[in-house]
């Protein structure tokens, strides 16, 4: 069956039917009216997948996914046309040019952490770039899964865009197929199998993974704020966020104002019982459950640590005097788990960091500009924000993706358009000007060859039309000038 799916998507690409901007842009509007006709809908999928409340959903996906449609139909005749370069002499007065293209059929693997901002932004990008794309929703999130799968087709051209549910079994078929991109979301531990089984058909990907993602509370900021916001940061979606704040790094000495500050915070989010807080969600199941509340084993628990398996809940959880060979230090979390690891210092933290995997986000707290400078220069990570968590994610300008285990490639706005797209190498030029050429061609000698260093080596800014008659005609003179002077040469006697 997949490969039914796949060949068709593939004809049908091939057809051309994609290649107009206006048939992308119909598909784009036909996905919002997606989003906004069954908001309510996509809501109650996530609150029986997540527990997750009709404002969290819109404030964590819906509106992230209006915005980069939005951008993407604004945008697309910028993005789709072509992108003049930087010409030398020899080619200027030919057309240089880089052309996006579609790269034919996409395979979107998609988790159940946030299943419909993962799935679709990337799909976004697809159907912006031309492409046509099977999506596969994860089985983990299944009402969002059978509601995708019943709602894509609606509104979507079904012969260039399709939905593959199911599990294991159907995403390693899928795998077996080839595809033009691979574009997953998930663990690292499954990126590896992705990238190996995209390798066989020398399929590119783009890798969205996770791990453990630092955050540094210096002692001289605004320690109140800072806990506000890593507390938001941290405990949204149940700690089930790839970019979450993984673990706070910080002097021993602020470690007891931190537990009071989130203390305090989490009363005032989620009031004296988070279980009964309609803004807190569960984990997904009980198999993450049990793998999340295993990591607890030989920490101090400063804050929380309740929990509940009849409703996959575990209350939100500081944990103290963290050592780093600790289980829970060993892997990302993805649960409501804040362990507190202690260092003497900036430069302490900064090696820690790095002795580590680089990370998908690095947040860093302070007031002091040397500090911010030497942890932005000193460190690596896919992303980072200063004084806040999460944030760099919602600015769809600024490309999101990982680095090393952490992820390849990146996306959200322009930037997946280009992921997903071929960028074409075009240089068109006339039957004019024949001479200039002679300096490439047999029989070669040094006057020659010191021509063609001249034109190859002498770049033009970006001008007018006229500008570059005007050079054309200054080129000319220069080979005449250049042809007289080796005639001269030749001429005089030695």
């Amino acid at each position: 069956m997949e490969k039914q799916v796949v060949d068709g998507l593939r004809e049908v690409f091939q057809s051309g039917r994609s290649r107009p901007l206006q048939y992308r842009k119909q598909q784009l509007r036909a996905l919002h009216r997606l989003i906004t006709e069954h908001q309510a809908d996509i809501e109650q999928s996530l609150k029986q997948d997540l527990n997750r409340n009709t404002y969290n959903t819109s404030l964590f996906e819906l509106i992230g996914i209006e915005s980069d449609i939005k951008l993407a139909e604004s945008d697309l005749a910028d993005w789709a046309g072509p992108r003049h370069v930087k010409k030398n002499l020899n080619i200027a007065s030919d057309d240089v040019y880089i052309k996006p293209e579609p790269l034919g059929v996409v395979l979107i693997i998609g988790p159940w952490n946030y299943p419909w901002a993962t799935v679709l932004q990337p799909l976004i990008g697809a159907i912006a770039a031309g492409n046509a794309a099977v999506v596969k929703p994860s089985e983990l999130s299944e009402h969002s899964a059978r509601l995708m799968n019943e709602l894509l087709p609606l509104y979507l051209d079904k012969e260039m865009y399709q939905v593959v549910t199911g599990g294991v079994p159907e995403t390693q078929e899928l795998l077996k197929q080839r595809f033009d991109h691979i574009f997953y979301t998930g663990n690292s531990t499954v990126g590896k199998l992705v990238m190996e089984a995209a390798a066989r058909h020398l399929t590119p990907v783009t890798l969205e993974l996770g791990g453990k993602s630092p955050c540094y509370i210096d002692k001289n900021c605004d320690i109140a704020v800072a806990c506000r916001r890593i507390t938001w940061g941290k405990f949204a979606n149940c700690g089930q966020t790839c970019i979450a704040p993984d673990y706070i790094l910080c002097e021993p000495s602020v470690q007891d104002r931190i537990v009071k500050e989130i203390q305090k915070t989490l009363q005032e989010f989620y009031q004296e019982d988070p279980k009964s807080s309609p803004d807190y969600c569960r984990i997904i199941n009980t198999r993450h459950f049990d793998r999340v509340l295993a990591l607890m084993n030989e920490c101090t628990i400063a804050l929380g640590g309740e929990s509940d398996r009849s409703q996959c809940y575990i209350a939100p959880t500081v944990l103290k005097d963290v050592l780093p060979h600790f289980k829970i230090m060993q892997e990302e979390i993805f649960g409501p788990l804040l362990p507190i690891v202690t260092v003497n210092g900036l430069s302490e933290a900064i090696n820690f960091i790095n002795t580590r995997e680089k990370p998908l986000a690095l947040y860093v707290f302070s007031s002091d500009k040397t500090v911010i400078k030497r942890m932005l220069t000193e460190t690596t990570s896919g992303g980072v924000t200063v004084n806040d968590v999460l944030m760099h994610y919602t600015v769809n300008t600024l490309p999101f993706g990982g680095v090393g285990n952490s992820g390849m490639g990146a996306y959200h706005g322009r930037h997946t358009f280009d992921q997903l797209s071929h960028h074409r190498s075009c240089l068109i030029k006339s039957f004019a000007m024949e001479s200039l050429n002679d300096a490439r061609y047999p029989p070669l000698t040094a006057a020659r060859l010191s021509k063609a260093k001249f034109f190859m080596q002498h770049h033009l800014c970006s001008c007018s039309g006229v500008c570059v008659w005007a050079v054309i005609a200054t080129i000319l003179a220069i080979g005449l000038l250049v042809g007289l002077i080796v005639v001269l040469i030749q001429k005089t006697p030695v």
